[in-house]
Order: structure tokens, then C-alpha cells, then sequence
């Protein structure tokens, strides 16, 4: 009975609205809650499994406890790199021989190092020893290659019925997932232990290169540029303020060698988790997860990163001039996902810029008419503490000096005035319907548990949401604006239009 399809089809038209009150109400997520079984392997894997029966589908999530906060100078991008690497096959799966390919590859590894070497040489390098380096890695790339089975990870999942095989990375965590018919969940646990046991991270120095190439696409557009410069400037110490792909001289100096480290520090079985919604039956999958999965090698659980960002003493501002549509960014620090409050950042975006009725968007939009859209996130960060960021663009002939002062007004109004019990219900209502709406499939529901168990320290926190968000006062909205925002608390960025590009500095070469 808790699984909202299930509700459907016995409650007709009138069932979303029924399973928003019985979910409310704390009844359905009790029933869910029980429902999950997890087990922490001997390997020291955590795995969540949640069955839901209903269709003969599983969605999976594998949940790495590393992302770009994690990273150091002089190898920002390395949790990018390896989620690209995670693809590309294992000692059995993507190579027609290994051994050979092994060897090709080491060739590969000194060519590159030599490349490496000239390229930092100082004072400058010798550009026709660089010519002829290049030519040697390309070389021994093609070599390698020789090797290789392109894609063989994917193309078995496609051949085997799997949906929406893909990964992503971000400041906190690298995630894979896809769904599979719920007959092959040992195919994805064998394939999924091949490869965070013996992974070959076979076309490095090519895949390396699509990996710059993103970056520069990203470049190319105006609102990533600023989000790029913004970022290090919102941030003293913590590694929140380097982009997550990474600066192109530390991804063009990061060896193979490298990504092996820290596939080595972070993918050891005790820092990952594994999240299985749908259609399996926790009696049968849990023996085959432990023969399969608990072969990955336990490792050691990294500790949490020990540079902690100071408190803001001054507001900070970044201006980018460039042709484009102009644009500001106003940030404000915030605590990490688990203080106390978070529940009542989410209730302030909702009040202020949440949707085409929030104070923001009619004060901006509507009335002043000095916006063409705004809106708030809080997503720059949750793991430590993060940002609590606004935006607007300008209307036609107005600037961003003008929304950014209307944006200030809209939040001195919240200090001053709590919201109304009218704005408070219907925040609620829209928290409770938008997570509701985002456990709905297997993979939401997983992806939630996942992510829970990691940013919060237990995936139970899933179903504890609804009463975090119910548990919000006019008081606490007032309490937290006033205590977050502040002058000295706050960074600016804008893009102001210009009619030609600016000269930029000299690039690294």
C-alpha cells in the first residue's frame, strides 16, 4: 500500500491528493520506512534495498562518498576523471587482451610523463622537443587502443534491457545509476564489482582531453564563466569555491597514476553505497549481493576534510564584462545540510522565490517590473557549510543594480515581516508535493535514500523530511533571514553587458 502506483489504481483521479494527506499525515512513510531492509556487508559496503513490486523493473544507485570538495591543488578534476573512468571497463570487460593492452599502456604512461616533464620545464619548454613528445604519446595512445573494446560496459547493459545508464559528479559525491529488468539484478552487482575492484583506466589521455573540451564548451557560455570566477571568491578556504571538472592546467598535468590513487584513497568498499528500488526480494538478493558485491576491496573510510571555511568578514564583489545578457548572482553563506535550520532554508526559498507567486517574483516580475525571471537555490553545497544563492536577470533597459536592489528589499520585508499563515501553508504544501513527487519512481526513491545515508548519516532521514518541513514557524523564517543575511555575509557577482568581448589575461598554455 505505500507504493504511490499502487495507490493510483485503487484510488482513481482522486489518489495524488489522498497519498499527499496519508504521507502528511507520517502513516504512509511509516509503512515505507518499513519496508527497506539494508545490510552492511563484511567488506563494509552499506546496501539499502527497498522493494517495490509493482512493474518487474530495479533501479540502482551506487553512491562513491568523494566528489570535488574532496580534491587538492594541482589535481582539481580528479572525481570528474574517474567517473569517466568507471566506464571504461575492467581487466575482462573492454580490452581484447589484456596483457598486451597492460603493456601498451605503461608505454603510454612514460610517454606521457616525458611530455609532462617538458611542459613544466622552466623557464620555458623546448617547443620542438614538445612537438616530438606529442607525437610519441600519440603514438603509444594508438598502440593502446589497439586494445580496446569501445563502450563494452554500456552495450552489454543495452543488450540486457538497462534504461538511463549514467553518472554525474558534484562538489559532494559521485553517483552512478541505471535501471534494469529486475531478472539481471546479479548481472548489474557482478559488473558492478568488476569495476570498483579492477578497473583499467584504459584511453586516459584521450578521455582527458573530451574532459578540457567540456570544460571550454562551458566556458564558452557567459553564466558558466561567472559561476566559475564567482566561486572562489564566495569561498577563502573551502575546495567548494574550485568548479568540479577542474582547472585545464591541473587536467592536462594529471597522470593515470593519479586517478589509480584515488580510485585507491575513495572507492574502497566502505565508502561507497548501494541503493536498489523496485522489484527484488531482499531474502534472495541479499546472499548474491554479499558473494558479488563483497568482493570489492573494504579500504578505508576517508575522513571528513579538515579545512573548514572561516567566517565572512566583508561582503566580496565580482564583475564580468562581456556582450551577453546581463545577470547577478547574490550568495550568502550557509550552514551544511545537517544543522538544524536546513528545513528552514528550503521554506525561505519557497517564500521568496519559489515559483511565479513568491515575494520575489512579484516584487521583480510583476510590480517593479525590473526582472525578466529570479529565483534562490541551496544547493552549492551540503556535505559543509554551502551557499544560499539569489539571482535575477534584468528587463529590457533596466540593470542589475536595480534588481539587486529590489532583491535586498524583498529580504529586509522578511525580517521585518513574517509570513502569513496563508504563505506558510502553501510553502508546505508545495515542499511536501515537490519530494513527494521526487520518490515517486524507483530511481528518485533510491537517489533519496542514497543520499540521505551519505549527507545525512542515515537513510531513514528520507522519511523524517515531511515533519522537518512541518515542524517550520513564521518565527524560525524570521529568525534564520536575519541571521543569514547580512552585508558582511554576502558576495555579488554580476555580468554587465558590454558591446565587445574584453581582452582576457594570458591563458595557460
Amino acid at each position: 500500500m505505500a507504493d504511490r502506483r499502487r495507490y493510483v489504481r485503487l484510488l482513481g483521479a482522486a489518489a495524488p491528493f489522498l497519498l499527499l494527506a496519508g504521507m502528511a499525515s507520517g502513516q504512509g512513510f511509516k509503512d515505507l520506512e518499513r519496508q527497506v531492509v539494508e545490510k552492511t556487508l563484511p567488506n563494509g559496503l552499506k546496501v539499502v534495498l527497498l522493494p517495490r513490486p509493482s512493474a518487474p523493473v530495479i533501479s540502482m544507485v551506487t553512491y562513491a562518498d568523494v566528489g570535488g570538495v574532496d580534491e587538492n591543488q594541482n589535481a582539481t578534476g580528479l572525481a570528474h576523471i574517474f567517473e569517466h573512468m568507471a566506464f571504461k571497463g575492467t581487466t575482462t570487460i573492454g580490452t581484447t587482451d589484456y596483457a598486451k593492452e597492460s603493456e601498451a599502456m605503461k608505454r603510454e604512461d612514460q610517454a606521457f610523463l616525458a611530455l609532462r616533464a617538458e611542459r613544466l620545464r622552466r623557464p620555458k619548454p623546448d617547443e620542438a622537443k614538445l612537438k616530438q613528445l606529442e607525437a610519441a604519446l600519440k603514438q603509444a595512445e594508438d598502440e593502446a587502443g589497439r586494445y580496446v573494446v569501445p563502450n563494452e560496459i554500456g552495450e552489454i547493459i543495452e543488450r540486457e534491457g538497462g534504461q538511463g545508464l549514467n553518472a554525474f559528479t558534484s562538489f559532494d559525491q559521485t553517483v552512478y545509476h541505471y535501471s534494469l529488468p529486475s531478472n539481471k539484478l546479479e548481472l548489474w552487482a557482478t559488473i558492478e564489482a568488476e569495476r570498483f575492484s579492477h578497473p583499467v583506466l584504459r584511453e586516459f589521455y584521450k578521455e582527458k582531453d573530451v574532459i578540457m573540451e567540456e570544460k571550454r564548451m562551458g566556458q564558452s557560455q557567459p553564466t558558466y564563466r561567472l559561476l566559475d570566477d564567482f566561486m572562489p571568491v564566495a569561498f577563502k578556504a573551502s575546495m567548494y569555491r574550485s568548479f568540479v571538472i577542474g582547472h585545464i592546467s591541473d587536467l592536462r598535468g594529471i597522470s593515470r597514476d593519479d586517478a589509480k590513487a584515488w580510485f585507491a584513497k575513495y572507492y574502497g568498499a566502505r565508502n561507497l553505497t548501494t541503493v536498489i528500488v523496485g522489484d527484488v526480494d531482499p531474502a534472495t538478493a541479499l546472499p548474491m549481493l554479499e558473494r558479488t558485491l563483497g568482493r570489492i576491496p573494504p579500504g578505508e573510510k576517508p575522513g571528513p576534510v579538515i579545512t573548514e571555511e572561516p567566517p565572512q568578514r566583508a561582503e566580496k564583489r565580482i564583475t564580468m564584462e562581456d556582450p551577453s545578457q546581463p545577470l547577478v548572482f547574490i550568495a550568502y553563506h550557509k550552514p551544511a545540510i545537517t544543522d538544524p535550520d536546513n528545513a528552514v532554508y528550503d521554506a525561505i526559498t519557497d517564500v521568496l522565490a519559489e515559483g511565479r507567486s513568491t515575494r520575489m517574483y512579484k516584487a521583480l516580475v510583476k510590480e517593479k517590473k525590473v526582472a525578466l525571471a529570479t529565483g534562490a537555490f541551496t544547493e552549492l553545497g551540503q556535505k559543509y557549510p554551502g551557499l544560499f544563492m539569489f539571482y535575477a536577470v534584468p528587463n529590457k533597459g533596466r540593470t542589475n543594480a536595480e534588481c539587486e536592489a529590489a532583491i535586498y528589499e524583498v529580504i529586509e520585508d522578511l525580517k521585518a515581516r513574517p509570513v502569513t499563515a496563508d504563505e506558510l501553508e502553501a510553502l508546505k504544501a508545495k515542499e511536501k508535493a515537490k519530494f513527494l513527487d521526487s520518490i515517486d519512481s524507483n530511481m528518485g526513491m533510491a537517489m533519496s535514500l542514497a543520499f540521505a545515508q551519505n549527507l545525512e548519516g542515515d537513510w531513514r532521514e528520507t522519511f523524517r523530511d515531511l515533519d522537518k518541513i512541518d515542524a517550520v514557524t513564521p518565527a524560525d523564517i524570521q529568525r534564520v533571514a536575519v541571521r543569514t543575511f547580512v552585508k558582511s555575509n554576502r558576495t555579488v557577482g554580476t555580468i554587465e553587458t558590454v558591446t565587445e568581448k574584453p581582452a582576457q589575461g594570458p591563458a595557460a598554455k
